[in-house]
């Protein structure tokens, strides 16, 4: 058989940290456990989150057997309590084509916008993944990541063509390995933007208006797309860096095309949904005379490690 059900989640409250838009520099008050300002862990109220995430994954049927996440510290933390009760059955692979802009192409990063006057830090190294910061996961060292997103950011089109890109690798890796009468399901986690793209790109509905809030975002909700019919994605053309530009647009949608049964459900989470994203325009760093930290780069409250949710955080998409 092949991929039937992809659940996608984004990761769990996080930590604060700010971008100074001038500079490209990073600052958090709470230490990165890598040492990269921009790669911080959850919140303690995050952690929480990240459990209560793990009980509704162990239930998902067919049980999920294929993990793939973001290489950043917070999106593997998030799956960590899940990966243990799923067991040793699954299949755990970090892949920068789903993450945010990073220097290698992949599956890494959250979205980053274009910056001409600086680059953004890469998350740690795949080997420094498996052996320091998360050995009990298991994750699988000889797996190549789809593709690596360029450290100075992208455009909103470049992330979906990215996006779209990765999902395709991920879908035909897992298809090429299934056995007959064997239905798959796999649990991708990732970032706010990226999760809003992974939605467009395997339904193929590319809103007209970008900013439409379609695909929800909440921190530790579950997204449930599954498959119409088994197909491969054509490519349409090559981007700058190599990568295939998928046919995915017009209802298409990446390998087939997926419907969404579940949009952002956070019926497992206490407190229900919460810091959920859209799209506002695109988003660049270009102007040298620009002064200033993000809004939108603050998780938490200033001054607050507690994780629980600010007030003014329409923007904290990380």
């Amino acid at each position: 058989m092949v991929v039937t059900t992809i659940f996608v989640t984004r990761h769990a409250f996080r930590v604060g940290y700010t971008l100074n838009a001038a500079t490209g520099e990073y600052h958090t008050n709470s230490p990165s456990p890598t040492e990269i300002p921009n790669d911080v862990p959850l919140s303690a109220y995050g952690v929480g989150q990240s459990k209560e995430l793990a009980i509704a994954v162990a239930e998902i049927d067919p049980p999920v057997r294929d993990v793939f996440c973001s290489p950043f510290y917070r999106c593997l933390q998030t799956i960590q309590p899940a990966i243990k009760k799923l067991g040793e059955n699954v299949n755990v692979r970090v892949d920068n084509g789903i993450g945010v802009n990073a220097d290698v192409r992949g599956l890494s990063r959250e979205w980053y916008g274009h910056s001409s006057t600086f680059t953004h830090p890469s998350p740690p190294s795949l080997s420094l993944l498996c052996t320091k910061y998360f050995p009990s996961l298991s994750i699988n060292p000889e797996y190549r990541p789809s593709c690596i997103p360029s450290p100075s950011g992208e455009t909103i089109a470049e992330l979906h063509d990215r996006v779209a890109h990765a999902l395709s690798c991920i879908i035909r890796t897992v298809d090429s390995e299934s056995v007959a009468e064997e239905e798959v399901s796999i649990l991708i986690c990732t970032h706010a933007a990226t999760l809003i793209a992974i939605g467009r790109c395997l339904t193929g509905n590319m809103p007209s208006d970008v900013n439409q809030e379609d695909y929800l975002a909440p921190c530790a909700g579950l997204t449930k797309f599954v498959r119409r019919k088994p197909s491969v994605s054509q490519e349409v053309g090559h981007g700058a860096d190599g990568k295939g530009i998928m046919d995915w647009k017009d209802g298409k949608g990446v390998c087939g095309g997926w419907d969404c049964e579940m949009n952002g459900n956070c019926d497992h989470l206490a407190a229900g949904a919460e810091r959920t994203w859209h799209f506002s325009g695109e988003e660049t760093f270009s102007d040298p005379g620009s002064t200033g930290v993000e809004p939108w780069a603050l998780a938490e409250r200033p001054g607050s490690n507690d994780g629980q949710p600010s007030v003014n955080s329409s923007r904290a998409k990380m």
